[in-house]
């Protein structure tokens, strides 16, 4: 019915011809992809979180498909959307670390969508380290970005800054872009949020919005990484790695000088969100510290309820702000041929195994959230449960908009699952992490994930395998690894392992393979 309004306010406004465009172009539908960084499936509400809730982004999920067992091919925010632009594997890409740039040489996906004839625009944090080609518009977060009166770069590299919280600055321009578009064409609009990325902080509005809530334990919070090398050498720990002051806010420097000024975000602060942020976190948060001289457990506990609560609020603003982009599209009559999808660059430790940050194979960071609206194509409160890969976001869109899937695309298509048929899809998804040893020496390592199972092959400092039983230990506390009783698992996984190596030609994962023990070698 919007749709319609809009095209008789064309009629009235401009002959018709913005309707006849809109009609036009109907048969391919819009594509709206939100991504947000380090934001866990653990604090959506339509993931069953006890923790939070998120109307906005449940909106989306209760319209559409959620996808329980989305995860990535590598934990960690650049190559993740790097695997998003190019729909191949870190090591087919060249993105495996951070802060590294991405060869724009390479073809994109958004590239496709433009030979098909649509408008294609990234907005918000890109954090490639380059501008990639295929976007007719671009403006994104330079690096990491800013909370706080952000600086933006269009595709000129010219700067320009704005004044306000960035996740509803990022909403704003993606508004203004989808007003003054092109309507004689189908458009694909990428919405990068810099929320949820440390150091969290919240919009004003949110600042002490958990404040009443004690958030529960997680069982694993004193996991000890029994027989579990690499979790034991790690460091991202709620204990021993979050800062007090920079992460949360216990004393800050608002007013550094020289060099450090410029890695200060508070520097960025106009007088107004200064006196917010000091009247909650200097005189509340730092003076309950100051009073509660804590240590050890107490001390630990304390800390991570202060993440708890700076993080949901962060995450408050970008489920409104969600909210805001749909409302938009409800109003426009843009809802009846947009396709939202929500996703994460992928999971997130919320306390699990006493930590935050990401980078393991294991489930928490493994999995990233992943729900998609598409009206009259997918019917709404459709779940998922099949094993989907970020490697598969970009097919799957191509497909969607009806646009030719290169064949050198490592991913495949999901569209059909979504859609309620019965196709033969995989039964183990394969993983590769790199970053070692800064910034939280995690081990690089390579795997796979099945239905049932994660195996894992660690490597650089230590050299050596773990395995869950993911029904038995959701949470990979239990490396049955070389276990009595797993020889026939564990030989089947291992041939798994080298079948995915090989279909996705990553050489030097099979040297690391072929250089292991004989005893741990799967058969060829």
């Amino acid at each position: 019915m919007k749709g319609t309004i809009f095209c008789i306010l064309a009629l009235l406004l401009a002959g018709g011809a913005a309707c006849a465009q809109e009609k036009k172009t109907a048969a391919r539908p819009n594509v709206i992809f939100i991504l947000s960084d380090d934001h866990a499936y653990q604090a959506i509400s339509a993931y069953g979180s006890k923790l939070t809730k998120t109307p906005n982004i449940d909106r989306i999920a209760n319209g559409g498909a959620l996808l329980y067992n989305n995860v990535v091919t590598n934990s960690i925010c650049g190559p993740s959307r790097a695997v998003l632009l190019t729909g191949k594997y870190s090591h087919r890409n060249g993105y495996k670390l951070n802060e590294r740039g991405f060869d724009i040489a390479q073809p994109v996906f958004p590239e496709q969508l433009q030979k098909n004839g649509y408008q294609t625009a990234w907005i918000g944090k890109m954090h490639l380290g380059a501008l990639p080609h295929g976007f007719d518009y671009l403006h994104v977060l330079p690096g990491q970005g800013s909370y706080y009166n952000p600086d933006f770069i269009n595709s000129n590299n010219e700067k320009e800054t704005y004044t306000g919280y960035v996740t509803d600055i990022i909403t704003q321009l993606s508004k203004a872009w989808l007003d003054k578009r092109d309507r004689s064409k189908p458009f694909f609009l990428v919405v990068g949020h810099k929320a949820t990325h440390r150091e969290w902080l919240p919009a004003i509005e949110d600042l002490g919005a958990y404040d009443d809530v004690t958030f529960p334990i997680p069982a694993s919070f004193y996991d000890d990484y029994k027989n579990r090398i690499a979790a034991q050498k790690q460091d991202m720990t709620i204990d021993s790695t979050m800062v007090l002051k920079t992460d949360l806010k216990v004393h800050v420097d608002y007013d550094s000088t020289g060099k450090a000024r410029q890695y200060n975000p508070y520097t960025r602060f106009t007088p107004e969100q200064k006196a917010a942020f000091y009247n909650y976190y200097e005189k509340k948060v730092s003076k309950e510290f100051d009073e509660k001289k804590l240590t050890g457990k107490a001390l630990e506990e304390w800390k991570y309820q202060r993440y708890l609560r700076d993080y949901l609020s962060t995450a408050n603003s970008l489920d409104r702000n969600i909210g805001r982009l749909l409302d938009y599209l409800d109003q426009t009559g843009l809802s009846e041929n947009t396709v939202v999808i929500y996703a994460s660059d992928q999971g997130f430790y919320l306390g699990e195994h006493g930590w935050f940050d990401k980078r393991f194979i294991y489930e928490e960071s493994l999995k990233t959230p992943f729900v998609i609206r598409y009206p009259g194509v997918i019917k709404p409160g459709t779940k998922v449960d099949r094993l989907i890969s970020n490697v598969d976001w970009a097919p799957t869109i191509l497909d969607i908009t009806g646009t030719t899937v290169p064949d050198e695309m490592q991913g495949e298509s999901f569209l059909p699952i979504l859609t309620g048929k019965q196709v033969p899809w995989r039964t183990a998804a394969y993983y590769h992490y790199y970053e070692y040893p800064r910034p939280h020496r995690v081990a690089p390592h390579f795997g796979i994930r099945t239905e049932q199972y994660t195996l894992a092959r660690f490597y650089g400092p230590d050299d050596f395998w773990e395995l869950y039983d993911i029904r038995q230990d959701p949470h990979n506390l239990n490396n049955i690894y070389g276990q009595k009783g797993y020889e026939k698992v564990t030989a089947a996984l291992l041939k798994e392992l080298r079948a995915q190596i090989l279909k996705y030609q990553d050489d030097e994962a099979l040297k690391l393979l072929e250089q292991a023990p004989a005893t741990a070698r799967p058969a060829k």
